[in-house]
């Protein structure tokens, strides 16, 4: 997945302003690490073993524009940021991997592959929920029929996941993922950003992507429950599911952004606890090396900020 990828998660502290979060996302072999000018990727060569990195500014207007800052419009920002920024950093990293075996990606491969598994996810999971609730409730309006049809999704993702988990190199994904959240907890905490103190860290995050996506789908649920009221035909069932996608993503946004901010508040850290479990199924336990390659991402966007300030 895009992960989503992940959504910032670690504060940079600057008086009198408001605090930018950090966040990144895993990508093959490696980790992005994601600052408010600049990202770097940072990969382990299999062949070498030596960490390259590639760092770049962050100059499109998704970044700098204060419109995508918005409340509700910054989670539509999100989506874009992981169509554009997280495509990127996981193009590179396969790159860099491939070339070291000698193997070529084109461009065009890399498009194709892309388009082939989004077809296939919409299909999986709104196409296949929307057959299934039609095929248990006979009736496409209602609240029931959301509720079994977001049922039906919510279980579809996490037995996919835990499906995928089970292939070496997505664990390995996984693992980097892991990487990813304990570079950016030990960061938050204020511990040195080195491999035993990061080793210590957790292994969850309540600003996660995956946590985020169970907070989408259970937004959905209350957004088609409304969309149902007015009775739709199939087709204009299957149309707001994908016409909505901007309306949940920015009240998902929201949702977890208030979560993470008021986790101490007793209810709101019972409502984190499912958000913290999802994150089981895509982190697992990182290895020093895979620590070691986070650490260099996060420090290398560290470096382009700290730079860019001192000039």
């Amino acid at each position: 997945m895009p992960l989503p990828e992940d959504i910032p998660s670690a504060e940079l502290v600057t008086p009198k302003k408001e605090p930018f979060f950090y966040g990144g996302q895993a990508v093959i072999e490696g980790v992005m690490m994601r600052g408010k000018r600049y990202y770097a990727v940072a990969v382990r060569v299999p062949t070498t073993k030596e960490i390259v990195i590639d760092r770049g500014e962050l100059k499109a207007s998704i970044y700098t524009s204060r419109f995508w800052k918005l409340p509700f419009v910054r989670g539509i920002a999100l989506i874009g940021e992981q169509m554009h920024l997280g495509m990127r950093s996981l193009m590179w990293s396969a790159n860099m991997n491939a070339g070291s075996r000698d193997i070529q990606i084109s461009k065009r491969e890399i498009t194709g592959s892309v388009a082939v598994a989004l077809v296939f996810a919409l299909a999986l999971f709104i196409g296949l929920p929307l057959l299934l609730a039609g095929v248990a409730v006979h009736k496409s309006g209602g609240f029931f029929f959301v509720l079994v049809e977001g049922v039906i999704r919510v279980g579809l993702v996490l037995g996919y996941l835990s499906l995928i988990a089970l292939l070496p190199d997505v664990r390995r994904v996984f693992q980097y993922h892991g990487a990813e959240h304990k570079t950016i907890n030990a960061f938050e905490a204020g511990w040195p950003v080195e491999v035993s103190s990061v080793r210590r860290a957790s292994l969850l995050h309540p600003r996660c992507g995956t946590g985020f996506l169970l907070v989408v789908m259970v937004v959905s649920i209350v957004v088609f429950s409304v969309v149902a009221l007015a009775q739709p035909n199939w087709f204009w069932l299957i149309a707001s599911r994908v016409l909505a996608i901007p309306v949940i993503a920015g009240l998902g946004f929201e949702s977890i952004r208030y979560m993470a901010r008021h986790r101490e508040n007793p209810i709101v850290s019972v409502l984190l606890l499912p958000v913290l479990g999802t994150q089981k199924f895509t982190t697992r336990e990182p290895s020093d090396d895979m620590l070691e390659v986070a650490i260099a991402a996060f420090n290398s966007a560290r470096e382009g900020e700290e730079q860019e300030a001192a000039a």
